[in-house]
């Protein structure tokens, strides 16, 4: 059984900062891309960031010089630090990967999710 786990979230002014933590778990053989996705009250879930288990990253455009995202192999953990938040990166932030679980199978994962809320 695989887990990810996210912290990290929480109330913040605009234009501060908050990092999160997505921790997987459990029968984990090699995990490939890792990201976070957001989703806000009434929109769509969409990709805000991805890193590659070669440590290549790709951003949306709303976010990029903003956030930075990151993984720690060894720990089988991945980061995502936001700074100069604005309001409109308000939303429930899911950590997702690709985990291999066994010698013949690689599966897709999601966290429970975290509350990112900026105030203005």
């Amino acid at each position: 059984q695989v887990q990810l786990a996210e912290s990290g979230g929480g109330l913040v002014q605009a234009g501060g900062s908050l990092r999160l933590s997505c921790a997987a778990s459990g029968n984990i053989l090699s995990i490939d891309n890792m990201d976070w996705y957001r989703q806000a009250p009434g929109k769509q879930r969409e990709l805000v960031a991805t890193v590659y288990s070669g440590g290549g990253t790709k951003y949306v455009d709303s976010v990029k010089g903003r956030f930075t995202i990151s993984r720690d192999n060894a720990k089988n953990t991945m980061f995502l630090q936001m700074s100069s938040l604005k309001p409109g990166d308000t939303a429930v932030y899911y950590c997702h990967a690709n985990i291999q679980n066994n010698w013949h199978n690689w599966a897709s994962y999601w966290g429970q999710g975290t509350q990112v809320t900026v105030s203005s």
